[in-house]
């Protein structure tokens, strides 16, 4: 898709025993999840420097007088504001290029179809403002919920206190997490992870209210459990469109392998394509 819109993508990345790696460049998704399995030290990220991103908007200064960047939440990560540090140095270096810059509010699958909004609408000839407004607009729609395998890797990078991974293990319970523009957090709590699973599209139903829905299935080395979850999705649901991605290891490495998310939103009358 990336590829298709002429999307850039800026890497995060990813320091594992030492070794730094840029994620979807030297390192794919599996290969993470299977250090993260192996690996006694406390893998970290990085965050893109304005540096990276004032690189990425000379390059398309070459063939574009206008970007639109759409970042990870600026409450989760620095990107935003490394986006709009590059930008004010654009602003300077490259007069003739126009930078907006939009906190997408969420991350992974949800901050992608933000991203792919503003990019099909760019590709039907809308103008830069037209552009930063359809990704705006799309912030408040879409959503991204994820299941937990284990608690204990959020413990381990010292997300949670450790006695809470503790009794999370103890009592097998499944945390569900929710990522949207109001706010990133626990959103309930499911025994297995079947239920919680299952809970994953009830909560889809409510948010889309039998409308088409969009869909990416998201999972951290899980990938039966995603097709399966693809199956139950086509049977219940209308799909305008449904992808099955590696869950974005940046985040992963925090919450640990055996993860499965959706994100996702409705069609509305005035969509188009």
């Amino acid at each position: 898709m990336a590829e298709k819109y002429a999307i850039k993508i800026v890497p995060i990345s990813l320091i594992i025993n030492g070794n730094v790696y840029r994620d979807g460049i030297d390192i794919t998704p599996t290969e993470v999840y299977q250090l993260l399995e192996t690996t006694k030290s406390v893998p970290t990220t990085s965050s893109p420097t304005p540096g990276d991103f004032i690189q990425v908007y000379r390059e398309l200064s070459k063939s574009v007088n206008a970007i639109v960047c759409v970042t990870i939440c600026s409450d989760i990560s620095m990107m935003f504001n490394s986006a709009i540090e590059a930008k004010q140095m654009a602003a300077e270096e490259l007069p003739r290029l126009v930078v907006n810059v939009v906190d997408s509010r969420t991350a992974g699958g949800a901050q992608g179809f933000v991203a792919l909004a503003a990019a099909r609408a760019a590709a039907s000839g809308k103008n830069l403002a037209e552009v930063t407004r359809t990704a705006e607009m799309m912030i408040p729609r879409v959503n991204m919920i994820a299941v937990l395998d284990t608690l204990y890797y959020l413990a381990r990078a010292g997300r949670i206190p450790r006695i809470a991974a503790w009794a999370g293990s103890m009592l097998k319970i499944n945390p569900i997490l929710t990522f949207s523009y109001e706010g990133i957090g626990l959103l309930e709590r499911a025994r297995t992870k079947p239920r919680a699973v299952n809970r994953l599209l009830e909560i889809m139903e409510e948010k889309t209210g039998g409308k088409p829905v969009h869909v990416n299935i998201m999972h951290a080395n899980v990938i039966k459990e995603a097709e399966a979850l693809r199956e139950r999705i086509e049977s219940r649901f209308k799909c305008v469109e449904l992808y099955i991605t590696d869950f974005a290891p940046t985040m992963g490495v925090q919450a640990g392998p055996g993860i499965i998310a959706l994100a996702f939103y409705g069609e509305e009358d005035n969509d188009v394509g």
